[in-house]
C-alpha cells in the first residue's frame, strides 16, 4: 500500500505531502488544490507509461506548472505582518513528485533545459533526477537506485555503486528505459505498480456518449477511462469476474432491477429491466445518473483490480438516493484496491468516513498554497527532497 503522496512545486502544491489510508477522501473548497493534486498524481503515473515530458508540454511547459509563489513563505508572511514578496532563489527549478511504500519507493525531479537553438522543443522540461529506494523512508543505505541527468547508477552487494547506464536521454525516464527485471528487479517492480494505477475523472453520460452506443465487444479487464466499453466490461464480470457482486450491487441502487448485456452480431449494449417496466432499457435510454453509476459498477468491480484508483467526483449527476449504494461499492473495493476519492459531496463523504480504514484530508489554501488541513510540520509524513 502506498504510505505517502509528496509534490513539490506543481502549480498550488508548493510542498505537499498527503498520507494515504485504505481509503483516503480528499475535500475542500473550489480552488482550494483538488485538481492540482489529481493532476500530479497522474503526471506520477505518466512516468511509468514514459508520458510525462509530453503531459507537461501540454501544460504550455515546465514554466505554466511551476509554481507561482515565492520559494520560501516567512512566517512573518503568513502571519500577516509583511507582503508577499519575490525573494533570491537558491535552489533549481524543478517539479517534484514520489510515493513511499513498501516494498520500493520513488522520486523524479523535472527541471528546465538549457535553452537551445538547434531543437524545436525548449518546452519540454527534462529528468534531472530519479531515486528508487527500499521501504517508504529514504536514507542513504535504502537507496537502490540513483539517476542524474544521463547517468543511472544501482547499489551493488557490496554496497558500492555501478553504472548501468551513461546516456539516458533528458526526456526518457529510468522506469522505461531500464526495463530487465532480471538485473533490475526494483526498476521493474515500480515500473509495473504504477503502470497498474487507474485515473476516472471523465466518464461520459452525454447524448453522444460512447457507452450509449452498441459497441464491438471483447473481453475487457479494465474500463476506459471515458467508459466506451461498458456493455463489455459488465459482460467480462459476469463471465470471468464477481457475477454475484454485480448482481447485488444493480439491486441495491435499483431495487427489483435486473442486468444483463445483449451481444446480437457481436456488438454489446446494456440492458437493465426496472421494476414494473414491460421492457428493458438500453444504454442510450438510461438516465445520465443510472448510466454513470452502472459505469462504476465497472471500474470497481474489475476482473483484474489495480493497486490504486485515483478517482474524480464520482458523485457527479447522481441523485442522492445513489450515494450510499455508491459508498457501499467503493468500500468494498478496498478490498483488493487503494482507493483516493476526491469528493465534493458530505452525503458521501459522511458514508464513507464510516469505513474501519477511511481517513478524511481537507485541503486549504493560504497564500495560495494548498495545505492539508490540521497537518502540522511535526504531523507530516517523514520524506526527503534531497538535491540535485
Amino acid at each position: 500500500m502506498l504510505q505517502t503522496i509528496a509534490v513539490q512545486n506543481y502549480r498550488s502544491l508548493h510542498d505537499l505531502r498527503l498520507p494515504l489510508s485504505k481509503l483516503t477522501l480528499v475535500t475542500g473548497a473550489n480552488g482550494a488544490g483538488k485538481s492540482s493534486l489529481y493532476r500530479a498524481l497522474r503526471l506520477l503515473a505518466d512516468c511509468g507509461a514514459g508520458r510525462v515530458i509530453g503531459s507537461l508540454a501540454r501544460e504550455g511547459g515546465l514554466q505554466s506548472a511551476l509554481w507561482a509563489g515565492p520559494e520560501v513563505i516567512a512566517g512573518s508572511v503568513r502571519r500577516g505582518e509583511f507582503a508577499v514578496q519575490g525573494t533570491t532563489r537558491s535552489k533549481p527549478v524543478s517539479v517534484q513528485l514520489g510515493f513511499a511504500a513498501d516494498p520500493f519507493s520513488y522520486l523524479v525531479d523535472l527541471g528546465i533545459p538549457p535553452r537551445s537553438d538547434t531543437s524545436a522543443f525548449n518546452l519540454d522540461p527534462e529528468i534531472k533526477r530519479e531515486l528508487i529506494w527500499s521501504g517508504p523512508e529514504q536514507r542513504p543505505a535504502t537507496l537502490l537506485l540513483r539517476r542524474k541527468r544521463g547517468l543511472a547508477e544501482v547499489r551493488g552487494p557490496d554496497g558500492g555503486w555501478t553504472p548501468v547506464s551513461e546516456d539516458l536521454r533528458s526526456f526518457d525516464s529510468v522506469l522505461t528505459e531500464l526495463s530487465d527485471p532480471g538485473q533490475l528487479p526494483e526498476v521493474s517492480a515500480v515500473r509495473e505498480r504504477i503502470r497498474s494505477w487507474r485515473f476516472y475523472d471523465h466518464l461520459r453520460t452525454d447524448d453522444q456518449a460512447p457507452a450509449r452506443q452498441p459497441q464491438i465487444g471483447t473481453r475487457t479487464f479494465v474500463l476506459d477511462h471515458d467508459g466506451r466499453d461498458l456493455a463489455a466490461a459488465l459482460q467480462t464480470i459476469i463471465e470471468i469476474g464477481d457475477a454475484q457482486a454485480l448482481e447485488r450491487t444493480v439491486t441495491d441502487a435499483f431495487p427489483g432491477s435486473r442486468l444483463w448485456v445483449s451481444g446480437d452480431g457481436g456488438r454489446f449494449d446494456v440492458q437493465l429491466q426496472g421494476a414494473g417496466l414491460l421492457r428493458p432499457l438500453s444504454s442510450a435510454e438510461l438516465s445520465d445518473g443510472t448510466l454513470r453509476y452502472l459505469l462504476w459498477v465497472a471500474a470497481l468491480l474489475s476482473p483484474r483490480p489495480p493497486s490504486l484508483m485515483v478517482v474524480n467526483e464520482p458523485e457527479t449527476s447522481l441523485h442522492p438516493d445513489l450515494l450510499a449504494p455508491l459508498a457501499r461499492l467503493i468500500a468494498s473495493a478496498t478490498g483488493h484496491t487503494q482507493l483516493v476519492v476526491v469528493t465534493h459531496s458530505p452525503p458521501l463523504i459522511a458514508a464513507l468516513a464510516e469505513h474501519p480504514h477511511a481517513s478524511l484530508v481537507e485541503l486549504v489554501k493560504d497564500l495560495g498554497e494548498t495545505q492539508i488541513s490540521g497537518q502540522t510540520a511535526l504531523g507530516r509524513p517523514p520524506w526527503t527532497w534531497g538535491s540535485r
